[in-house]
């Protein structure tokens, strides 16, 4: 398999910064005619549920990518990690660090209990990680001690916050941006204007902006917040691409380009609804429509509130006449 394109374009970062293949690049990229014609502007999919060769796919496994081999870098045998009753972050840590002879123990939140809930919850029990319901950010915050204490044997766990978003994490979606960039310069992608994506805890979108800047274009990143127990402004995701771009330089990059400032990101507010989780009457309507007209399936939780917002932009003209790329995050297998 190719190397990846951030040790193409750093080389010094091969053996500083580790990576291991998890899925197959690019993923794939296409226009949606059908919800272009809804937005009012030309629509384009990346595709990155089909991300990840194991049981379950998505944006979390390109965090994995990096998240994996420094876990083992460090000599960690357990991932300690967080996330709701629904976590597809906590699912696809669980698959692929035991894929990597990896254990995982998750602190659960609660979150509304649905369909997708409870069909996610059920492949986390069956996942093989430990399982912790802490109910509430208070609490899990309280627990933790305790959960450090009782996964530390010879090693201290790796210990990872909600969505994998550290340093190390948002590399791959700076690797992710790079894939675009390559995209658009191959010509299977026009430059798009905007891209966007939702956000649960910042990293995707930190990546973008980062990785975007680093190649060059001049593709403005737009996160939609659906979590409410974290901050998620355009002030806290350019802090989270400064500090992996200081990780990169700490390990030998010679970046060019600054990271991106809190003025290069924009992040729509008021698409959660009543909290992370809640369904909403927006993005129900948003994924039948995605559904009916393109086959494009959105869960409820991230990428159906993604979707309302980037319709409700188009239309009130905000994207002016795009092209919009939309990245499909939602990673379930059959």
């Amino acid at each position: 398999m190719a190397a990846p394109l951030l040790h193409e374009l750093h080389p010094a970062l091969s053996q500083s910064v580790r990576h291991v293949a998890l899925g197959e690049s690019p993923t794939p990229v296409r226009l949606l005619p059908a919800l272009s014609d809804a937005a009012g502007c030309p629509v384009w999919l990346k595709d990155d549920g089909a991300f990840g060769s194991g049981p379950w796919g998505g944006n979390k496994v390109r965090k994995l990518e990096w998240i994996l081999p420094e876990a083992r870098r460090r000599g960690a045998r357990t991932l300690l990690t967080v996330g709701g009753l629904g976590t597809n972050w906590g699912l696809a840590a669980a698959l692929y660090g035991r894929e990597h002879g990896l254990r995982t123990a998750i602190a659960l939140l609660d979150q509304p209990m649905d369909d997708h809930v409870r069909d996610q919850l059920g492949r986390l029990e069956q996942s093989g990680a430990t399982l912790y319901r802490t109910r509430t950010k208070a609490r899990t915050v309280a627990a933790m001690p305790w959960l450090l204490m009782r996964h530390s044997g010879r090693r201290a766990p790796y210990i990872l916050p909600a969505g994998g978003s550290t340093p190390v994490g948002v590399l791959g979606y700076v690797e992710a941006a790079l894939e675009i960039a390559r995209q658009v310069g191959e010509g299977v992608l026009p430059r798009p204007s905007h891209v966007v994506t939702a956000m649960g805890s910042g990293g995707t979108a930190a990546g973008l902006a980062l990785g975007l800047r680093l190649a060059g274009v001049p593709t403005r990143v737009v996160g939609v917040p659906v979590a409410d127990q974290l901050r998620l402004d355009a002030a806290t995701v350019a802090r989270l691409a400064s500090r992996a771009a200081r990780l990169l330089e700490r390990r030998g990059a010679a970046l060019v380009a600054s990271p991106p400032s809190a003025a290069d990101v924009t992040v729509l507010d008021g698409w959660i609804g009543p909290g992370y989780g809640y369904p909403t009457p927006e993005a129900e309507a948003a994924a039948a429509l995605a559904q009916e007209s393109e086959g494009l399936d959105l869960d409820p939780v991230y990428t159906s509130k993604a979707f309302a917002a980037l319709l409700a932009e188009a239309r009130s003209g905000r994207f002016g006449r795009g092209p919009v790329l939309f990245m499909q995050t939602h990673g379930p297998r059959p």
